[in-house]
């Protein structure tokens, strides 16, 4: 039996930071190459890097939030890019703005399939949603750590909400050991 945790694949890593002052995106979209800005369509610019992948959305207010990057070094090293770009269009950014990591999304496997509706009742309805008929996974909410896991009866697994890596891990291991103590991992 492979252990869970093993199984463990970061999906996404949302973070936020920001340059301090307002930008004008219009200007900025015709001088960065490769932006993507259509206010009708989205209020921020859009500006993608390749290596590593990832979306930078960067506001007029000056906020930026990167998404679709697969670790919190990839974060970092994609917004820096985006720092270096700013920079070389002689916009204001210091040398080392603060990041948040908002998010990180984990997927992990069971190796086993689960019975959503034994889960739901052994788990207990102030912790979890279920309403298959509205959405096939089992909506279930840890206070520690502070993240939401949605199980699949397939045994898969999605973990959102968490700041770090090992959020995922310790979600993992707590869901493992709940559901042995119910008898649910059969």
């Amino acid at each position: 039996m492979v252990d869970p945790k093993e199984t463990i694949n970061i999906e996404n890593v949302v973070a936020s930071t920001g340059i301090g002052q307002e930008l004008d995106l219009q200007s900025v979209a015709m001088d960065l190459e490769g932006a993507d800005y259509d206010p009708e369509q989205f209020p921020g610019l859009v500006y993608r890097t390749q290596e590593p992948k990832s979306a930078a959305l960067i506001f007029r207010s000056g906020k930026i939030v990167c998404t679709g990057a697969k670790s919190t070094d990839d974060v970092h090293q994609s917004l820096r890019i985006v720092f270096d770009k700013l920079r070389e269009l002689n916009i204001q950014v210091e040398d080392d703005p603060e990041i948040i990591v908002q998010n990180i999304v984990t997927s992990a496997d069971l190796g086993r399939n689960l019975n959503l509706n034994a889960i739901a009742i052994g788990l207990g309805l102030e912790k979890i949603e279920y309403e298959p008929e509205q959405f096939p996974g089992l909506v279930y909410r840890l206070d520690e750590p502070d993240v939401v896991a949605l199980l699949f009866g397939s045994g898969k697994l999605v973990i959102t909400g968490g700041k770090q890596p090992d959020d995922a891990r310790e979600a993992v291991d707590k869901i493992v050991s709940r559901l042995e103590d119910l008898s649910l991992l059969d």
